[in-house]
């Protein structure tokens, strides 16, 4: 399944989501990608839009590849790879401040004049443009789980199937529209997948 680009994954999503509109469901993206998607998602469904803010740990020597990720509250999910990579605790620590840092700025300038919309006791869907590792995805069901939503879903356009298989302990639910064996990146599966920008994620949300 190829998508032309994120919103014609949102609305496909949307459609597999049918079953919360009207329920006032909590849209939450993981930024950047996914806020678009989020707002296009929630729009559909009569819900709210917001951010969860977690953090991919990166690889020694390699950025785009994930060892782990890391909530708002500092727990940190780690690949049972990470040690094979060079991840040594003294590297995940670091990395680790580093990108607790990047979230503290995000939420300073995404909701500068509100506190994040609360998510207990409500349906909560957390969306992604898609998955990889899933490491970015369960820092950021745990993250929920601990503040008591209704019922939590992870909502993604593709994903390979072993991410799901790890990625599913941690959701009640999991919408995903294709889980392809051969899997390289999220990007081989869009047409157009150009980067989202801190200015479109804090524009889009002021206009939540």
């Amino acid at each position: 399944m190829i998508f032309r680009d994120r919103k014609d994954a949102a609305t496909r999503l949307a459609e597999a989501l049918a079953q919360y509109r009207g329920l006032n469901p909590l849209v939450l993206a993981i930024p950047r990608g996914a806020v678009p998607m989020a707002k296009i998602i929630a729009d559909e469904l009569g819900g709210e839009v917001d951010v969860v803010l977690v953090r991919k740990l990166r690889a020694p020597g390699n950025p785009e590849f994930a060892i782990g990720a890391v909530d708002e509250t500092g727990w940190t999910y780690l690949g049972d790879y990470a040690g094979r990579v060079g991840g040594s605790s003294q590297y995940i620590e670091a990395e680790k401040a580093a990108q607790l840092e990047v979230m503290r700025e995000r939420r300073a300038s995404y909701t500068p004049i509100r506190p994040p919309h609360d998510p207990a006791g409500r349906i909560v869907i957390v969306v992604d443009d898609g998955l990889a590792t899933g490491s970015t995805m369960i820092a950021a069901l745990h993250a929920l789980r601990a503040k008591s939503p209704k019922k939590l879903v992870c909502a993604v356009p593709v994903a390979p199937p072993d991410t799901l298989e790890r990625v599913s302990p941690y959701a009640d639910e999991i919408v995903c529209l294709s889980a392809p064996d051969l899997f390289y990146a999220v990007g081989q599966f869009y047409q157009s997948f150009p980067q989202v920008s801190d200015e479109e994620v804090i524009a889009l949300l002021a206009a939540a």
